[in-house]
């Protein structure tokens, strides 16, 4: 979607000249969001301009949709390309609709169809219209008024989007609440987004991939996992911080490991009889191997002190028997039919491990 080619751009002549770009070369592939991530003066805002020619190139390409931005007519290519920029710049002027409507107007729509299109943005951002649509910016809070600077830059549906540091006015609350609801508009959406951020934590929520910049130069462009496990240099590593190991974390979703469908499990509404009747049913559903099995499991086994402890890491339930195993903490039942199997004897009040075939572990 967007390809950045050798990109280099020089401010001033002569030994007054920076260098704020220097063959930046990387691609945005379409419906993905990409983060612009470095510190103050590393040229990621810089390379957000000249992606819809704010700033002019001194050498290299850039293309969008695989057509080169210099062959495109600037006020023609900024109005197929959404831009949310800093400080959210609304026009004081102009009431929520007003603003929300610029660009659409300035592409000739009916005002019906802009009419249209700006109360579905409204709702999309969670502002009714008819509270809203006639209020003047000062009369918004801060979140606010950056939903309207979004929904400004998705006014006239572009694929595009470069969003140059747009949560970065509010404050950290708010700011969570704005990156949440971003990440849900995206995925409705699936936008191509260019997001400058100097914030790292910011980067690893939002983005697909980090671009990260040092001194104009890309030092690293990969997903945000690969940065915190396996960074470049030392720059980078001390960028993304000596706890990066903790902020993968964040990087785990529930919706990635939810079984959304799971089987075999007594529901909250069942009465007593019928989760009763379900239990000695199904005799099998913890601990019975196959994919998954805990290796080395036996199937039918128990452990209770006193007794051989079996080879086995699973169990098989059986309703009408429990023993009970003692664990630091506490106790707990464990259902099964006393068994001996093969195996180390299991003294009393001893530590013992149990494991379960993971297809049968569910989490509440």
């Amino acid at each position: 979607m967007i390809t950045y080619d050798a990109v280099t751009k020089i401010f001033g002549t002569g030994k007054d000249a920076i260098v704020a770009l220097e063959n930046v070369s990387f691609g945005i592939p379409p419906g993905e969001v990409v983060v612009f991530l470095g510190p103050s003066g590393c040229g990621k805002t810089t390379l957000l301009r000249l992606t819809n020619r704010l700033d002019t190139l001194t050498r290299g390409n850039i293309f969008v949709n695989k057509q080169n931005i210099v062959d495109v007519d600037p006020v023609k290519l900024r109005q197929q390309i959404g831009y949310v920029i800093q400080e959210i710049g609304l026009f004081p002027n102009k009431t929520v609709a007003d603003n929300i409507a610029v660009v659409p107007k300035l592409l000739g729509w009916p005002p019906d169809r802009t009419r249209a299109r700006v109360d579905e943005l409204l709702r999309l951002i969670r502002l009714e219209p008819e509270v809203y649509r006639q209020r003047y910016p000062a009369e918004l809070s801060g979140g606010q008024q950056q939903r309207v600077g979004v929904a400004r830059a998705l006014a006239a549906d572009p694929e595009i989007l470069l969003m140059d540091e747009p949560f970065g006015a509010v404050d950290p609350i708010n700011r969570g609440q704005l990156q949440d609801e971003f990440l849900a508009l995206q995925a409705q959406m699936q936008k191509t987004v260019a997001f400058v951020s100097h914030d790292i934590q910011e980067a690893i929520k939002v983005g697909d991939k980090i671009a990260l910049f040092d001194r104009g130069q890309l030092i690293q462009y990969d997903t945000p996992e690969i940065i915190l496990t396996q960074p470049q240099n030392q720059f980078v590593a001390d960028f993304v911080g000596a706890d990066r190991a903790l902020k993968v974390l964040s990087l785990i979703r529930v919706h990635e490991f939810m079984n959304r469908a799971p089987e075999n499990l007594v529901r909250a509404e069942d009465r007593a009889q019928e989760a009763g009747k379900f239990l000695t049913e199904n005799p099998g559903r913890i601990g019975q191997g196959g994919h998954g099995r805990v290796p080395g499991a036996a199937g039918r086994a128990s452990i209770r002190p006193g007794c051989p402890l079996p080879d086995a890491h699973a169990w098989h339930p059986d309703p009408q028997c429990h023993r009970q195993l003692r664990q630091p903490g506490g106790h707990r039942l464990l259902p099964g039919p006393p068994a001996r199997a093969q195996g180390h004897l299991c003294r009393r009040k001893s530590t013992v491990k149990i494991g379960w075939a993971g297809e049968h572990l569910a989490i509440y």
